[in-house]
């Protein structure tokens, strides 16, 4: 089982979930969920290692090292802690 931590909170899933209905139950903003809008954008705490590789949609948006499309990304295992901002 892999862990998502947000904003203190946390829920375990299971291996090779896409993590943004964790994290919007979480309450992580989301507008469109198509990668498009930036609304999720948020920065990876800890466990970068853990989520699946950048996908094209975030490459588009220029993303920061250590930032993640909530939307876009799949965790492996593990736990990974996000943070808006």
């Amino acid at each position: 089982m892999a862990k998502i931590v947000f904003e203190g909170q946390s829920r375990e899933v299971p291996d090779g979930t896409r993590v943004f209905e964790t994290c919007e139950d979480l309450g992580m903003p989301f507008g469109c969920t198509e990668g498009l809008c930036g609304t999720c954008r948020c920065s990876v705490v800890s466990g970068m290692e853990n989520l699946s590789p950048l996908n094209a949609k975030e490459q588009d948006m220029d993303m920061d090292e250590g930032e993640r499309l909530a939307c876009q990304c799949t965790i492996k295992s593990g736990t990974v802690e996000f943070t808006i901002g």
